[in-house]
């Protein structure tokens, strides 16, 4: 198949295109590398923010449209996915659906659906919007719910959902949200990790003497994702057990600096609202570090996993997170084993391969009937 995939949001494209490519597909991967994280693309569709900036990228986007034909499969990462205002994307989404066999929109992370769906239903006990029946009303909560609930953005989002031919969800939380609205189109496809598994026969890791913590900070979206709360209780930790702790924060850099850090260490701390580990903790997981985050029954029964459970999950409180950072540092012998297990799920449910080959049965198995 010839792939087409717009827009990225933390490596998921790049990764998928691997995989899709060493499936023998066709694939290219237009985006801006999602800002400063700067990831691997085929073409890069990046903003500068001046004075003639916005013309000059609106003049870039339509010089590349007639490139942008004759595909089997273009997957959107975002209804967002060009770096225009929403009534500008209205004529570029229905030019891509005319001149290309299916398209994919892709529920990964921020849009209408999720905003709207956690914010007035809360079908999820947590999220980024709600804590229970209570509504966050934290400035970045409140940003996104003005940005995306009554606005151009919530229409194109309508629009683009109900004329795509599939929706596909990277985590349990996104496959609620877009699933009751679209029972027939929604489907869950774990994101796609290219890990650096160590071998099965290598001896596991020895506990360790004294913990490497590793928390990776978001500009500006710090609050939003609850890492100040964790990194608070990280410094606790840190200063009631200093012998015991060792605290790295990783702020604003690019993706393979961000690798870099979080080599050698046994925890990442990332996601306090979320019930499932995104793509950066699954990375880390990858190399044999523990996630401290989302890993709620619902994230390993919508994966079918009945045995491991690598994941210390916590709730959305600073309490938990202190107190399960705390446990695991009086309690170091129960690391190798949980090292081991995050090792073995992302293999068993992330490898990039496997994962292709899922999205690839998606791609052949819906016909143009919307």
């Amino acid at each position: 198949m010839k792939i087409l995939l717009l827009g990225e949001y933390s490596n998921v494209h790049a990764t998928l295109a691997e995989g899709l490519k060493a499936l023998g597909h066709e694939v290219t991967v237009v985006s801006n590398g999602d800002f400063w994280k700067d990831y691997p693309r085929d073409i890069d569709l990046s903003r500068r923010y001046t004075k003639w900036g916005g013309i000059q990228y609106l003049a870039k986007v339509y010089s590349l449209l007639p490139k942008f034909r004759g595909y089997d499969i273009v997957q959107l990462i975002n209804p967002m996915f060009l770096e225009l205002k929403a009534n500008r994307i209205f004529p570029i989404f229905d030019y891509l659906k005319k001149h290309n066999k299916k398209v994919i929109l892709g529920a990964f992370g921020m849009d209408h659906y999720w905003v709207n769906t956690c914010t007035n239903i809360k079908p999820l006990r947590y999220s980024d919007f709600n804590i229970g029946e209570k509504t966050r009303t934290d400035e970045p909560a409140v940003r996104e719910q003005k940005d995306w609930i009554g606005t151009d953005k919530e229409r194109l989002n309508k629009h683009i959902a109900n004329e795509c031919h599939a929706i596909v969800a990277g985590l349990y939380e996104y496959q609620v949200c877009y699933e009751m609205f679209f029972p027939r189109k929604t489907t869950f496809i774990p994101f796609p990790i290219k890990g650096e598994f160590k071998k099965n026969d290598e001896k596991p890791s020895p506990q360790p003497s004294r913990i490497k913590m590793f928390i990776g900070i978001s500009k500006g979206r710090s609050e939003y994702k609850g890492t100040d709360i964790m990194l608070r209780a990280a410094r606790r930790v840190q200063s009631k057990h200093p012998d015991l702790v060792q605290l790295q924060v990783a702020e604003g850099i690019p993706y393979n600096q961000y690798k870099e850090m979080m080599e050698g260490s046994d925890l990442i701390l990332d996601q306090l609202y979320s019930y499932t580990p995104s793509m950066n903790p699954l990375l880390a997981m990858s190399k044999g570090i523990i996630c401290v985050g989302g890993g709620e029954p619902e994230n390993y029964e919508i994966i079918h996993e009945d045995t491991l459970r690598p994941i210390i999950n916590v709730l959305p409180y600073e309490e938990s997170v202190f107190n399960a950072l705390e446990e695991i540092v009086l309690h170091r012998e129960r690391i190798p084993e949980l090292k081991r297990q995050s090792i073995e799920y992302v293999r068993k449910h992330h490898d990039y391969i496997k994962v292709a080959r899922q999205y690839e049965n998606l791609y052949q198995g819906y016909n143009n009937q919307y």
